[in-house]
């Protein structure tokens, strides 16, 4: 059976029939539905991580245990993981481990413009680059048997096209492939100095053997067509090549690192002009020329930003396309109507503060109207940021705050505010708890007391979190009281020690946001439609509300808001 996937959802359809037992991810756009997707099936174990590193040592530790696994997470994510990734690639795997990273041409959702392909050079690890939703769900099959084949995690790396376009995927079963037999093995799997040293000249003989192989993989193939023209590619730029020079022999690389050396000689010599096609970084263009194979590449192509059809016809034949552009009003992001954030930040802009922010929909602050935030870099870099300021100037914690989400709190900015303490830093932190990660489209976390699968857990109180690193002065407001927000600010600021104000509020669209399996509470109950309608979601006798907008018109539950004002962060 065919049907209509994107490319995070093919992955994951991939992965399950792959015989996947584990997943684990920290949400990040393009790669989040990559998880939610496989949080679906019941065969499956999936997680959301505190962060990226969290997941890819949960991921590891499954592999070890003999399951295969599958760890998804976007570019800057590879970054925070990227320490137990390098040991990774010596330690090699049991179970299959395949790292899903999703890259950002032009950044539509991200702080930068990142190569996750630079990375897989440095740590030594194979990765595979499939073009469509199809190759999508196939790669990612092949990746796990590349995985046990070869003893080593395997990075299946996807683009934003790839990932949020749709193309037919032919579905197939599941396979179940069970749990290896673990054996404890210490030269393997203990990386201290005396093994690493051993296994370093391992891994490098491994990424050999597979370049050779490549020249084999079925997933690398030539393209016969015209002899004077053969452009080198892979991924979503293969689309782009086929719509652009529907002539020209093409090598169409599904294993991106290490490279068919021999494969690619063959086919350059094949053609009087050869050219590498690849967005962002030269990484196939150097490689190639470092075997001293003549190629083109970014003499041609620019270095920053999405490729097209059209940009490829300009820069390979020279011509031109007029485009006429309808004059469309331009719409700048911004933050919701509604949005619990907007009152703190307009205090923080009437006060005239520094603000170091972070990474979150919160980052939206900085622009018009608000225009109230300083700096952004990278998950939880607004404490330590701040800790700068105020040791950089004795002044600085009067005039300036560091601003950071709920979720994005977790993932990283814990460890700032024990640096925070331990160093006597003179800090006020605010910490937007909006009860979601919201800026991914309202993922879970461990302070929303919900799983990936919305099953109730512990729900881990922020508040407590920050008195036990420390804090003294913690106080939780509700951004939409601007007085008593505004006070808190100053309080915090008059301070000179470690302050957090907590502006604590649900985001204002997880009022229309559809759950899972909530158990009904006692103020639900008066209603009862969703009994009437056969709720699917009672379970094991427990009355419940579903997802289903087919069903539970009655009521409106399905809308997330009942008749009777029972919002989803009651109905619990």
């Amino acid at each position: 059976m065919k049907k209509l996937l994107l490319g995070d959802f093919a992955v994951a359809r991939g992965a399950w029939e792959a015989g996947v037992s584990v997943a684990a991810a920290y949400p990040g756009t393009p790669s989040t539905e990559i998880t939610e997707e496989l949080a679906r099936y019941d065969e499956v174990y999936s997680e959301w991580s505190p962060n990226e590193k969290v997941a890819l040592e949960v991921g590891i530790g499954a592999s070890l245990r003999g399951a295969r696994t599958i760890v998804s997470m976007k570019h800057v994510g590879l970054n925070v993981a990227c320490d137990p990734l390098f040991t990774a690639s010596y330690t090699g795997v049991n179970g299959g481990l395949v790292i899903a990273v999703a890259d950002d041409p032009s950044v539509f959702s991200s702080q930068n413009e990142q190569d996750t392909r630079l990375t897989a050079v440095s740590a030594q690890i194979p990765v595979l680059e499939p073009s469509d939703s199809q190759e999508a769900k196939d790669f990612t099959k092949y990746a796990f048997e590349f995985s046990e084949k070869y003893d080593t995690p395997v990075i299946l790396r996807i683009t934003t096209r790839v990932a949020h376009s749709q193309s037919l995927v032919e579905l197939e079963d599941r396979r179940e492939t069970g749990v290896c037999a673990y054996e404890r093995n210490i030269a393997k799997y203990v990386m201290m100095p005396a093994n690493a040293r051993v296994k370093h000249t391992t891994v490098e003989a491994r990424m050999e053997r597979i370049s050779n192989d490549a020249n084999a993989f079925p997933v690398n193939r030539i393209e016969q067509g015209s002899k004077d023209l053969g452009i080198i590619c892979a991924g979503g730029v293969y689309q782009y090549v086929k719509e652009a020079l529907p002539d020209a022999s093409i090598l169409k690389l599904g294993t991106v690192w290490p490279l068919p050396y021999s494969l690619i000689e063959e086919f350059a010599k094949s053609v009087k002009r050869c050219i590498v096609a690849e967005e962002l970084a030269p990484h196939l263009e150097t490689q190639i020329k470092a075997h001293g194979i003549k190629v083109e590449g970014k003499n041609l192509f620019p270095l920053c930003g999405e490729f097209s059809a059209k940009l490829i016809r300009e820069k390979v034949l020279g011509q031109t396309v007029q485009v006429k552009a309808e004059p469309v009003p331009a719409r700048p992001p911004v933050l919701c109507a509604g949005c619990p954030h907007r009152g703190v930040f307009y205090i923080l802009s009437k006060l005239k503060l520094n603000v170091l922010g972070d990474i979150g929909c919160y980052t939206l602050g900085a622009v018009p109207p608000l225009g109230s935030m300083d700096a952004v870099v990278c998950m939880g870099a607004s404490i330590g940021m701040a800790i700068g300021f105020d040791k950089a100037d004795a002044d600085a914690h009067k005039h300036s705050v560091a601003v950071i989400g709920d979720s994005t709190f977790i993932h990283s900015g814990i460890t700032g505010l024990i640096d925070a303490v331990y160093n006597k830093a003179r800090v006020t932190v605010v910490i937007l708890d909006n009860r979601t990660t919201g800026m991914t489209g309202h993922q879970n976390h461990p302070a929303t007391g919900k799983t990936i699968k919305n099953e109730q857990t512990y729900e881990l109180n922020l508040e407590q979190v920050c008195r036990a690193v420390g804090v003294q002065d913690v106080v939780t407001v509700d951004p939409g009281d601007l007085t008593a927000t505004e006070q808190a600010i100053k309080s915090a600021l008059q301070r000179d020690e470690v302050s957090v104000v907590i502006a604590k509020k649900p985001c204002v669209l997880l009022t229309k946001k559809l759950y899972r399996g909530f158990k009904v509470n006692e103020r639900c109950k008066k209603c009862k439609a969703c009994l009437k309608l056969g709720c699917p979601a009672i379970v094991n006798g427990k009355e419940g509300i579903t997802i289903d907008g087919s069903l539970c018109t009655e009521c409106g539950l399905c809308q997330g808001v009942c008749k009777f004002g029972a919002i989803d962060g009651e109905v619990q």
